[in-house]
């Protein structure tokens, strides 16, 4: 038999990992944290997809490239997913930082008029190509770390004009980077100051002003899915307004998002059940029924260890509990200017193994194949198998374990998407 003539074949992996589907979806529960390892492991790559995958004798029998790269002693994934950042916004907020340090609290920033609100009035205030000038040093970071696929919250404009910014922003960043953005809209982050003595007026804006103007912006500009989302938290939406956000949202062809229970449990994660939420995020205080809830469903579990971290609290999601109920659960960076200004999701699996007690297994498969199916592309990203898109990290590791267990630097030696280099050290 011939061989096949492909683009590139990566071989002699120590541990090629190719982390499978499990019943054609994401892993759940006790069966989280398969690998699908391939011990001296190989990828065929042409036209940008997996033409063949086994191990090195197979792979090398089978195909032929002009170009290989022997891999001895190394580690290759899939491409990380990130499945909840806010990448694009102005300006910073390190004076807030020091303030928290010194004992405000998140909520207390808020009530003056800081936190989000703060990134808005500084995201208000730049233009577009300020936007994606910003952003792009933290994709690139992202994608330097390991992650091929991003998810991109708008949410800093909290009008009209702003927010399809922010989405040309995503959408511009989207053609000129290698990275795949998965663009939501988060015009429920918060209640604009202009709005804060009537926040159902606000709702009303974002049901019949901006929500539709989201959906002519994705008929007209991107053919992919695009998320609604909402932050349903004390301070912010309650679960009715978050309903109509979401209902609205539905109506206008998005997918649904929530953040929900990041401080206290309203009932936002029963919300996004019954509506069919693809995922629900945050999850810090979610109740023993809505854990439950979350396992009988489709809704994949986002938890966002950064996040707590970054705030110095000493609560994470549940994710034990989560998995004895069989929920799917994923990591994600939450990177943001307040809270977890974070592009590594090497530091969010760390995290995970810690305060989430993941194993480095588990942690891996939540920010891989689990977090592809958290952005509506499960069994596209995340995953190693022939036809599949050829997005791979080679990790100068011998053991994925490391993924976890190390912290603070950054492991990926090659990173591969769409079958091309985009970063090597």
């Amino acid at each position: 038999m011939m061989s096949q003539a492909v683009d590139l074949i990566i071989y002699n992996a120590r541990q090629l990992c190719t982390m499978p589907l499990q019943d054609n979806g994401p892993q759940r529960g006790h069966r989280l944290g398969d690998v699908g390892m391939i011990e001296a492991g190989a990828v065929a790559i042409h036209d940008g997809e997996i033409a063949g995958i086994g191990t090195s004798d197979e792979i090398c029998s089978s195909f032929y490239s002009a170009t290989v790269l022997d891999v001895t002693n190394l580690v290759v994934t899939p491409g990380l997913v990130d499945p909840h950042t806010h990448a694009i916004w102005a300006g910073d907020r390190a004076a807030e930082f020091e303030r928290r340090i010194a004992g405000a609290t998140y909520q207390q920033l808020m009530a003056e008029g800081g936190g989000i609100n703060s990134t808005v009035r500084q995201t208000r205030a730049a233009d577009l190509a300020t936007l994606v000038d910003q952003a792009k040093p933290r994709l690139e970071r992202m994608m330097q770390h390991g992650t091929t696929t991003v998810e991109c919250k708008t949410g800093y404009g909290l009008e009209t004009h702003t927010e399809l910014n922010m989405l040309n922003a995503i959408a511009i960043l989207d053609a000129e980077m290698p990275l795949d953005l998965i663009p939501t809209f988060l015009g429920a982050h918060a209640v604009p100051p202009e709005y804060k003595d009537d926040p159902n007026a606000y709702v009303n804006v974002l049901v019949r002003e901006m929500i539709p103007a989201v959906g002519e912006w994705k008929a007209e500009h991107w053919p992919g899915i695009l998320f609604c989302d909402v932050f349903c938290e004390e301070g912010a939406f309650s679960v009715e307004q978050s309903r109509r956000i979401l209902e609205a949202g539905r109506m206008a062809g998005l997918g649904l998002k929530i953040h929900s229970d990041e401080f206290e449990s309203l009932g936002g994660t029963r919300l996004a059940v019954e509506l069919g939420a693809t995922s629900a995020d945050h999850l810090v205080a979610t109740n023993d029924e809505e854990i439950a809830l979350l396992g009988q469903s489709n809704t994949v579990a986002v938890s966002l260890p950064c996040t707590p971290f970054g705030l110095g609290h000493h609560h994470y999601s549940r994710a034990i509990d989560m998995l004895e109920a069989g929920v799917a659960v994923a990591i994600a960076t939450d990177c943001n200017p307040g809270t977890a200004w974070c592009e590594s999701m090497q530091f969010a699996m760390a995290l995970a193994t810690r305060y989430l007690r993941l194993t480095p297994a588990q942690a891996l498969v939540c920010a891989t194949v689990n977090a592809a199916f958290a952005i509506g592309r499960g069994g596209e990203v995340g995953t190693l198998a022939v036809g599949k898109p050829a997005d791979l990290v080679i990790w100068e590791i011998d053991d994925y374990r490391h993924l976890g267990y190390r912290f603070g630097g950054n492991l990926a030696k090659t990173v591969i998407k769409h079958g091309r280099v985009v970063f090597e050290q």
